[in-house]
């Protein structure tokens, strides 16, 4: 049976996704607003309540599945509409609409950074902090929690960002890159993209099982680098 802090940390990490997840997919459809395109608008998902962007699937059964079987989380919000077509300058525009989420993602890290640092900052002013009582039923003193929370909205904002800018469609590096290929190049990239899904499934699943992590030190090496560097260690 998982400890009090298992289920907490577990809480606390989909809250925190799903959350990193809506604000990444609001940006998307900001941007494109901003470029022309309103499909999002006229949606009803330039918003930040989850209900608008929730995905049954990959807002839940994903990520639960995941910690319950590989150890980690991974989750998704519904895509935002928009229509290329409809943007001002699609060469220019597209790749900037795909790059939003991300970039959303970075600013998302560096404001957990901020709350993480001003929390160690008031731990080394207050040290009595230390030596508050634990939460009822969750195991965490309040500093403790506030600086679990920074944390791991400063690590799963990261991990969307990387994971995000892999060029495999639906992700967001697919539709940047194209924007970067041409003639033979960019037919060999389409057929690729068909196996888009497959390839997906088989490293996020079957090849950790295996002993084979691809995903995870890309990860390690992008994210993980990029939120030792944001917490200071």
């Amino acid at each position: 049976m998982r400890s009090n802090i298992d289920i907490v940390q577990l809480v606390l990490t989909i809250g925190l996704l799903l959350m990193a997840a809506v604000i990444h997919e609001v940006a998307h459809g900001w941007v494109a607003l901003l470029c022309g395109d309103d499909t999002a608008k006229r949606a009803g998902r330039l918003t930040l309540n989850p209900a608008k962007h929730v995905d049954p699937v990959g807002s839940i059964v994903l990520p639960l599945v995941m910690y319950l079987t590989v150890g980690a989380v991974f989750a998704f919000a519904k895509p935002v509409p928009y229509n290329p077509h409809r943007l001002k300058d699609r060469k220019r525009d597209e790749p900037l609409v795909a790059l939003a989420g991300p970039a959303s993602n970075v600013v998302q890290a560096l404001a957990g950074a901020a709350v993480f640092r001003l929390a160690y900052a008031a731990l080394d002013a207050n040290p009595a902090l230390y030596l508050q009582a634990q939460l009822p039923l969750i195991g965490y003193t309040p500093m403790e929690l506030l600086l679990t929370a920074a944390a791991t909205y400063i690590w799963v904002n990261l991990m969307l960002c990387f994971f995000n800018l892999i060029p495999l469609p639906p992700l967001d590096g697919s539709k940047v890159i194209c924007h970067f290929l041409e003639g033979e190049a960019l037919e060999r990239y389409y057929e690729v993209q068909r196996y888009a899904m497959p390839i997906l499934i088989i490293v996020l699943y079957l090849l950790p099982r295996i002993g084979l992590d691809p995903l995870g030190a890309y990860l390690d090496v992008t994210a993980g680098n990029l939120y030792q560097l944001l917490i200071g260690a």
